[in-house]
């Protein structure tokens, strides 16, 4: 970084933000993030110490640790900084900014004019400061140089996410940062069974190559009766990504005479890892399957090694039977799941009202609706260097109603 380094002040030491530099500082990191797992009980690593930590429930976005590229290598700009105190990393945090959808603007909700609009927006994660170095200003230091990156790259919007129970920080984002909440998504869970998930014989699914998946969505979404919000620009390449595992298609065989047509699609993506809460759920399912085997509850691997999870996205029914057929696109998903023998759960991250929740098969054990996205507008920087509006954005998108239709996208998981 060069002449973009900082150095600050922390209590009697001097701490220096500067980029990632992997030869150098990958153990560190991956230290740190160690450190900082006993943030899943409640603080994600970025507050400071003391007061009762609240249950919590499972966080797939809070909880991914290990992999110091996780969650932002698929953004073509993407950082990672790091703090470090004389020849320690002692905090770390992500950044990336991609372009997405945010759903229609107001000036076109008055013209009732269906398009997605597209902004770039940003997203600051993974922030960890070590144990030891807390309450010395180092989160906030790395929260302010990730938003100069970003906003140094065009970024009209910046956006974090973690759970409601935690309160370190929700304070610092929300307070000292002024990030407003946004929007609330529900993660819901069904653990992969050792048996086959039963597939209607009337309903007829079709795999979709990636090109055919693209067009498909690209006719689909901008149609739907809500515009969605956090479509990637780039989802051609998730849907060809290497751990995209396939777009389904479900339709009825044998629809009756003039009735309305149906349809459903999904497209699934595998990841590695599950939190830790996940983690014991699973282990009381597999314990029971021991002991009753007649109940026919799931059989997962060993929860004390790595699995892993099948992530759905780019849910979408329509017409009379698009529940029906949407669960069973769903069930299609778990049956492919069992052809993984790492895969415990398969997943899915939805807006709270989104009509598409209710057709996804779901243990309310292993779902959650602790997840809180935050959102702040910024600014780009100008060439001169001064700070400029950003372009193209004709209202706050800060303030905006929730869409019915949240995309997450499986790569930032």
């Amino acid at each position: 970084m060069g002449e973009e380094e900082k150095i600050m002040a922390a209590g009697k030491k001097m701490v220096r933000v500067r980029e990632f530099i992997m030869e150098k500082d990958l153990p560190a990191v991956e230290e740190l993030e160690r450190l900082c797992q006993a943030g899943l009980s409640g603080d994600n690593g970025a507050g400071g110490g003391g007061g009762k930590k609240k249950k919590r429930g499972m966080s797939l976005y809070a909880e991914q640790i290990g992999d110091p590229f996780a969650r932002v290598r698929h953004a073509p700009d993407h950082v990672i900084l790091v703090a470090e105190c004389g020849d320690e990393v002692v905090g770390v945090i992500k950044a990336c900014v991609r372009m997405v959808t945010r759903g229609s603007s107001s000036s076109l909700r008055k013209t009732k004019t269906k398009t997605n609009k597209f902004v770039k927006a940003a997203c600051l994660l993974g922030l960890r400061v070590s144990p030891s170095h807390r309450r010395l200003g180092i989160a906030t230091e790395l929260v302010r140089r990730a938003e100069e990156w970003c906003a140094a790259r065009g970024a009209a919007y910046a956006t974090m996410a973690t759970t409601a129970s935690n309160a370190a920080s929700l304070a610092l984002f929300q307070g000292r940062f002024k990030y407003a909440l946004f929007r609330k998504p529900r993660f819901l869970g069904h653990p992969v069974h050792r048996h086959r998930a039963r597939v209607p014989r009337a309903h007829r699914v079709l795999q979709l190559p990636p090109p055919l998946a693209a067009a498909a969505y690209a006719a689909l979404l901008p149609a739907a009766a809500a515009a969605p919000e956090f479509v990637p620009a780039d989802l051609p390449a998730l849907l060809a990504h290497k751990l995209t595992r396939g777009t389904y298609l479900a339709v009825e065989r044998s629809p009756g005479a003039g009735a309305p047509s149906s349809f459903a699609v999904l497209s699934v993506l595998r990841v590695s890892g599950a939190p830790a809460l996940l983690r014991a759920s699973l282990a009381a399912a597999r314990a029971l399957d021991r002991r009753a085997p007649w109940l026919r509850v799931p059989s997962v691997p060993d929860v004390f090694r790595p699995f892993g999870a099948y992530l759905l996205y780019g849910l979408h029914m329509s017409g009379p039977a698009g529940a029906a057929l949407l669960r069973t696109l769903c069930r299609h998903a778990h049956n492919v799941a069992r052809n993984n023998p790492a895969c415990a759960v398969v997943a899915a991250d939805v807006a709270p009202d989104d009509p598409a929740a209710a057709a996804v098969p779901h243990w309310r054990r292993f779902s959650c609706d602790e997840d809180v996205w935050c959102i702040k507008k910024i600014t780009s920087v100008a060439a001169n260097g001064n700070a400029a509006p950003a372009a193209g954005d004709d209202d706050d998108w800060t303030t905006a109603p929730p869409s019915s239709v949240l995309f997450v996208d499986p790569r930032e998981f």
